[in-house]
């Protein structure tokens, strides 16, 4: 087995002080995810990891993509019929993680989920390249399958079958908006004191900001 008691790094291009901060966690969400796209290091921005909480009460943590985010929280799409769905149906809150190594920052955020509309998820799914449309119809998500012929097989089928026609969204593929009530901005500071900045929601809508200790 390696040893890995002497892999460590210094962390030493950024602070995150008080006075640097904005008031809304949206604000310096977006501010810091433009840092993340604008640097030519991170291929994936928007790539996130969501943690739910399965029946057996153990969290699952998967990574998916960001595909928008408002004033009222972040939006990301999968199969309503998939484990990820079925835990969220179960208990909507969830945990969403990004973590941005170049920049040595991390977000961690607590939210409750709610699916999107209908007709924002039809417009998000005809956005789409074909073979990801596709891609939604053929994959039962999340069950077990027989072998990957299976997926192969059913997806050339189905190009046949929707060759010259639109391909409709399925019922059980949509999105669902994360609705924040607690964030944590991680900034990466030598001798491991590093930057913690939490913002949580209060009973009047305001944000709370606080300091944690690394």
């Amino acid at each position: 087995m390696e040893n890995l008691h002497d892999k460590r790094k210094i962390y030493d291009r950024s602070e995150l002080l008080e006075n640097q901060i904005k008031e809304n966690p949206m604000e310096q969400f977006r501010d810091w995810f433009l840092d993340a796209e604008q640097n030519s290091k991170i291929s994936e921005a928007n790539a996130m990891a969501i943690s739910t909480l399965e029946e057996d009460g153990c969290p699952r943590s998967r990574m998916v993509l960001l595909k928008s985010f408002t004033w009222e929280g972040f939006i990301f799409y999968t199969n309503y019929d998939s484990r990820k769905g079925k835990a969220i149906e179960s208990n909507h809150k969830a945990c969403l993680h990004f973590f941005w190594p170049d920049l040595e920052r991390q977000i961690i955020i607590k939210a409750d989920l709610e699916k999107q509309a209908s007709n924002l998820s039809d417009g998000y799914f005809h956005s789409r390249p074909k073979g990801s449309q596709l891609g939604a119809l053929v994959s039962p998500q999340s069950q077990v399958i027989p072998n990957r012929e299976f997926l192969e097989e059913k997806l050339t089928d189905l190009e046949t079958e929707f060759e010259n026609r639109e391909v409709p969204r399925p019922e059980n593929w949509g999105g669902y908006l994360a609705k924040p009530y607690e964030i944590e901005f991680w900034q990466g500071r030598p001798n491991r004191l590093h930057d913690r900045i939490i913002y949580e929601l209060q009973a009047d809508f305001d944000w709370k900001i606080s300091r944690l200790a690394p």
